[in-house]
């Protein structure tokens, strides 16, 4: 599908995320806070909803099941905001289907990576992202849509 015949109906975008994220609200409360999964898809599908754009959510344990979705959703989607958790920081592959989307994205974390282990402060996808949130909890999400949609407008 042409990339301007979807951005001139609503804006759809695809809120992707990674491994353990289903963990959210009991793993790690100190680092990653205490809202669950439900909680975040509630909050970015409220304001959604509050901005006229579609969003579709989707979440998988498996790189292979995230790269199959990105591939499948490229042809229905604006962008993606996409918290691909640990794989941030070993998946070329992610990074590749990204790109291959054709579609742009902001990577989202709930915490600031910048300031955790050395391994978590490398993003393979950050270099190749229209932009990247981290450090604000549950709301780096909602900052994320904001950009993203604001992103995907101005083009």
């Amino acid at each position: 599908m042409d990339e301007q015949a979807l951005s001139a109906e609503t804006p759809r975008i695809a809120v992707v995320h990674g491994p353990n994220l289903r963990l959210l609200g009991r793993r790690e409360p100190e680092v990653y806070g205490t809202d669950t999964l439900d909680d975040i898809n509630g909050s970015i599908a409220s304001l959604a909803a509050e901005l006229s754009v579609e969003v579709e959510m989707f979440q998988s344990n498996s790189e292979g099941e995230i790269l199959d979705f990105l591939e499948d959703a490229s042809g229905r989607v604006d962008g993606f905001l996409i918290n691909a958790g640990g794989l941030t920081h070993t998946s070329v592959a992610l990074r590749d289907g990204l790109v291959g989307s054709g579609r742009p994205f902001v990577e989202v974390h709930l915490s600031n990576t910048a300031g955790r282990e050395r391994f978590r402060r490398h993003s393979f996808l950050a270099p190749v992202a229209a932009g990247v949130v981290l450090g604000f909890g549950s709301q780096s999400y909602l900052l994320a849509l904001r950009g993203l949609v604001a992103h995907i407008a101005g083009r």
